[in-house]
Formats: structure tokens, C-alpha cells, sequence
């Protein structure tokens, strides 16, 4: 008999993640610090730095008790925090290549005032 081992949460394409926080409800949550979230994110998307949970912050309310695609810059910081949410009972997976893949995909990055967004 064969047993598979999981390394820790699933991966998702940024088409994927996108998909899953338009039509099937999940919530993209990004865990970047606020100087990157403010520079540029994908619209929608509910800001919860790593640092932040990593000293033990609950979610925003906008994700609590919602399916989650986290996201970060490169894809590193994001696995780190999906393995953390999937810890506390969370439903979470996390993006291959972050944000820089994100907008490689030609999917929307908006600043903090709404406008065309840059990834820092």
C-alpha cells in the first residue's frame, strides 16, 4: 500500500487563485507588509501581513470562516502563513509564485488608492 505525504498546504496557478476568489467564494488574503499591499494588490484582496500572524493575530473579519488563497510577493512568505492558518483549522492554500506571478498572468493589480498598481 502506498501513503502520500503531504508537504503542508496546496499550490495554486495565479489563474487558479483567481478563479477561486471570483466564482467559488474563497477570499485571496495577502500577507505582504503594508508598504508592499499599499504599492500594489489584486483588487479585493484582504490584507493581513505575516508578521502579524506569526505574532498571533486573528484574520480580518472579511476572511474569518471563508476558504483562503494566500498570496505574498515570490510565493514564500504565503506558504508559510498557509501552513500557520491551516494549523489554527483554516481552509487554506497559497500561490505559486506570488504576485510577481500574479501579474506576469496579466491579472488586475490596484494601489492603495485604487488605481493601477505596481508590485514592490
Amino acid at each position: 500500500m502506498m501513503f502520500l505525504f503531504r508537504r503542508g498546504p496546496a499550490r495554486v496557478t495565479p489563474a487558479d487563485a483567481h478563479q477561486r476568489t471570483r466564482g467559488e467564494g474563497a477570499v485571496l488574503l495577502d500577507v505582504r507588509e503594508l508598504a508592499e499591499w499599499t504599492a500594489g494588490h489584486a483588487p479585493g484582496a484582504v490584507h493581513a501581513p505575516l508578521s502579524a500572524l506569526l505574532a498571533g493575530s486573528g484574520l480580518p473579519p472579511a476572511a474569518q470562516g471563508r476558504p483562503l488563497v494566500v498570496i505574498c510577493r515570490s510565493g514564500h512568505r504565503s506558504q508559510r502563513a498557509a501552513r500557520i492558518l491551516t494549523d489554527r483549522g483554516a481552509e487554506a492554500v497559497d500561490v505559486k509564485g506570488g504576485m510577481n506571478a500574479w501579474a506576469a498572468a496579466g491579472l488586475p493589480v490596484v494601489d492603495g488608492r485604487g488605481s493601477s498598481g505596481s508590485i514592490a
